[in-house]
């Protein structure tokens, strides 16, 4: 298998590194004719680019996701540990840890492992509220400290993006609301370079 810890120089790709990781993915298993072996990488942390838009890093980050559909491969989710004026987050620790929980539950098939970050399943809007609901909740959804949840926005009919509050319904489900907005059309979530949710 592959581990993949990379792309800060791709932060302007955009959609376009969807299929640069396929390309790569793809390339490295034909090299080595070891079938579709695991490829697992990390997800670009927080950092503040300079003069970069602060939207950037998010259409990365959903690129990264996207490649998810590659056959036999993991993403470890690290916008809550880095560092967003060091560009290369000094936790490696917790980094490998997500990694290797992804290994041990895919490659390995161990059971009872929460190896993923939440991952949204599906939505439907109530009222004034969306409704989301994920995968990978583990015991049920939290904030890692407490707190009230962060970085959530909806977006309007108009195609307006406002800041929203959030909290946690049930066990896997999460409910954003935004002051004056009575029919939401869309949600975001840590959309912005800066966001450590």
């Amino acid at each position: 298998g592959a581990l993949w810890y990379q792309g800060e120089s791709n932060l302007i790709d955009g959609p376009l590194y969807t299929h640069k990781m396929e390309a790569l993915i793809r390339g490295w298993r034909q090299a080595w004719g070891q079938g579709d072996f695991p490829f697992y990488w990390v997800q670009l942390a927080p950092y503040i680019y300079g003069n970069a838009n602060p939207r950037a890093l998010p259409r990365l980050w959903e690129a990264q996701e996207r490649a998810l559909a590659i056959p036999n491969t993991g993403m470890a989710v690290i916008n809550d540990i880095g560092a967003l004026k060091d560009i290369h987050p000094r936790n490696k620790l917790d980094v490998g840890r997500r990694l290797s929980l992804i290994a041990l539950a895919n490659t390995y098939g161990r059971e009872g492992l929460v190896w993923s970050s939440p991952r949204l399943r599906e939505y439907k809007v109530v009222g004034a509220a969306m409704h989301l609901r994920f995968d990978h909740a583990g015991t049920g959804l939290r904030s890692r400290d407490g707190q009230p949840l962060t970085w959530f926005e909806l977006v309007g009919p108009d195609g307006v993006t406002v800041k929203a509050d959030a909290r946690i319904g049930e066990p896997d489900e999460v409910i954003v609301t935004a002051a004056g907005l009575t029919e939401p059309v869309g949600v975001r979530f840590a959309w912005d370079q800066t966001a450590e949710p």
